[in-house]
């Protein structure tokens, strides 16, 4: 009965040293990754102002200093707050409507931010999913999965997307589903190329003549190589759908008028650009910010998840 209890103690104690050990191995990547971080500045700079518009889309209604559809004509196409003409209740002047600009960018973050991730969130699943099966199964059923990826990936992406977004209608639903499902064939192909050149390699050849079985081959060994390639493509493109859902808004196919997004404020600018630039000016500004910092995070991304590009810049 001692013995008993004297192996299960041991037990106990391995088991506790092991979760110690993982737990500093985890710490230890985190630490690293976070050096590689701080001497890109340029990732650094991307991360930062990346996660200040995610902080401004949650908490939008606080920060926002106005209700983003609150109209006060009194107030209409007032300049920003430095202009002559300026006030400091309005900070980036007010639009045709007089509602404020401020508060309808910060508000608008949240559609792009919304279409943007939860777009990619459904391309990854579903393109890592039967990208997988295709480039495992291989043979006849890699044949017809590539033939309709090709057939999708052939199509101009900008007009199918027009095309479908005018059929379905305005709503942001549709426009996370379009996105979504358009995204799909992208990461597919990526999933399946990856997955034909693993296996290749000697320890997947290794497993499977030992025999284990293929749901263990795909979550042990060859999801684990796949994670860092699909995470880069999954920032780049998710850079690709906030500026598409812009576009959207601009010819009036994404989210309705009554919904604040900065491709809609875009449009509703442009027939006042050369008398009253500020309307369109600062939403393309917060477009081209948060594509352009989730641009410099992916580079760094990329270098940081692929050794032999690390190597390369050093």
């Amino acid at each position: 009965m001692k013995d008993n209890d004297k192996d299960q103690s041991n037990n106990e104690l391995t088991g506790l040293l092991v979760d110690e050990k993982e737990d500093r191995s985890i710490r230890a990547k985190l630490f690293y990754l976070w050096r590689l971080l701080w001497r890109d500045k340029a990732g650094l700079i991307g991360l930062l102002v990346f996660l200040v518009i995610i902080f401004s889309a949650i908490f939008a209604p606080i920060l926002a200093p106005h209700d983003p559809l609150q109209q006060d004509l009194y107030a209409s196409r007032q300049p920003p707050v430095w202009a002559e003409e300026g006030s400091t209740e309005h900070l980036l002047g007010t639009d045709n409507l007089g509602r404020d600009i401020f508060s309808r960018i910060i508000h608008g973050s949240r559609v792009s931010i919304m279409v943007g991730f939860l777009g990619v969130s459904m391309a990854f699943t579903f393109g890592i999913m039967i990208g997988l099966f295709a480039g495992f199964k291989g043979g006849r059923t890699d044949n017809i999965i590539m033939t309709l990826t090709n057939m999708v990936l052939a199509l101009p992406y900008l007009v199918f997307v027009v095309f479908i977004a005018a059929v379905l209608g305005r709503s942001l639903l549709n426009v996370v589903l379009i996105f979504g499902l358009t995204n799909i064939p992208i990461f597919v192909r990526v999933t399946r190329g990856e997955v034909l050149r693993l296996r290749e390699e000697g320890y997947i050849e290794a497993a499977i003549s030992i025999g284990q079985k293929t749901p263990v081959i795909i979550f042990k060994h060859i999801m684990p190589n796949l994670i860092g390639p699909l995470v880069t493509l999954a920032t780049f493109e998710m850079s690709a759908m906030i500026f598409y859902e812009a576009g959207l808004g601009f010819l009036g196919l994404s989210v309705p008028p009554t919904v604040p997004s900065w491709g809609n404020m875009l449009a509703e600018g442009r027939q006042y650009l050369t008398v009253y630039p500020w309307m369109s000016i600062y939403p393309g500004l917060a477009i081209v910010a948060t594509g352009f910092s989730m641009n410099l995070f992916g580079d760094w991304l990329r270098d940081a998840l692929d050794p032999r590009l690390r190597r390369m810049k050093k």
